[in-house]
C-alpha cells in the first residue's frame, strides 16, 4: 500500500508538472496575441521567403527570394538578423543586403532599425545558408552605419494576427531613379510578408517600385535536418 501511495503521487506530481508545462505555453501564447512580441516577429521574420507565386500569376512582379537570419544571438541588445534580397535568376549577386534590429517601442508597437554593412559588402552573400554566419566573425554592431529614418515601426495587430506598419514621414533617403527618399509598408503574418518598397522625388512622385501593390513573399518550408 504504500508503495502504491508513492506511485501515486509520483504519478500526480508528473501531471502537475506537465499541466504548468502546457498553461506556461498557453499564458505565452495567449499574452503574444494579445500584444505580439520581439521573439515572435524574430520568429516570423527568420527564414527564407519567394514571390514565385505573385510573379507566375502577374508577370509584373518579379520572382524575388529573400532571406533573414538572425546574426549575434549571445547579444542583449537585439535580435540582429541579417538580411539578403535578390531576383531568383541572379541569386549569387543580391541587390539588398542590410542588417536590423528589432526592440520593443512599447506595449504592442515595435522598430526595426536598418543598417548597412561594412565593405565589401560581397563577403556577406550567402551568409544566411552558414548556420554559424562565418562572415560575421570579428564584425559587431559598431562597424555597421545606421540609415536614418529608414526604420520599419509596427504594430500588432490582434484582429488581423499581424505586424502591420512601414517607414514614417519622408527622412529615408534614396538617389534611385532620380528619388528623394523611399517610403516602405510592411504586413506580416506567420507565413506570408507583404512588402511595398517606393521611391518618390521631391515633388511626391513615384518614380520607381511596384504600383500596384506591394510584393508578396511566402515563407518557404526550413530544410530537413540531416
Amino acid at each position: 500500500m504504500h508503495t502504491s501511495r508513492l506511485a501515486l503521487g509520483a504519478i500526480t506530481l508528473g501531471l502537475t508538472l506537465v499541466g504548468c508545462a502546457h498553461n506556461s505555453a498557453a499564458d505565452r501564447a495567449k499574452a503574444e496575441a494579445a500584444d505580439g512580441s520581439v521573439s515572435m516577429l524574430e520568429r516570423w521574420m527568420s527564414g527564407s521567403f519567394s514571390s514565385q507565386a505573385q510573379s507566375e500569376a502577374d508577370p509584373e512582379y518579379f520572382d524575388i527570394r529573400l532571406h533573414m537570419a538572425p546574426i549575434w544571438t549571445d547579444r542583449a541588445d537585439g535580435p540582429w538578423l541579417y538580411i539578403e534580397q535578390a531576383r531568383s535568376d541572379f541569386l549569387d549577386k543580391p541587390y539588398r543586403q542590410r542588417v536590423y534590429r528589432l526592440s520593443k517601442v512599447s506595449d504592442g508597437r515595435y522598430a526595426s532599425a536598418v543598417y548597412t554593412l561594412p565593405d565589401p559588402v560581397a563577403r556577406f552573400t550567402g551568409a544566411c545558408a552558414d548556420p554559424a554566419r562565418q562572415a560575421f566573425t570579428g564584425i559587431t554592431p559598431d562597424d555597421l552605419k545606421l540609415l536614418d529614418g529608414c526604420a520599419v515601426m509596427l504594430k500588432w495587430m490582434p484582429g488581423q494576427n499581424a505586424f502591420v506598419g512601414g517607414t514614417e514621414g519622408t527622412g529615408c533617403a534614396s538617389t534611385r531613379e532620380g528619388a528623394k527618399y523611399t517610403a516602405s509598408e510592411i504586413t506580416f503574418t506567420e507565413g506570408l510578408l507583404t512588402s511595398w518598397d517606393r521611391g518618390f522625388d521631391a515633388s511626391g512622385k513615384q518614380v520607381w517600385g511596384a504600383v500596384k501593390g506591394g510584393y508578396q513573399f511566402n515563407k518557404e518550408p526550413a530544410p530537413a535536418a540531416n
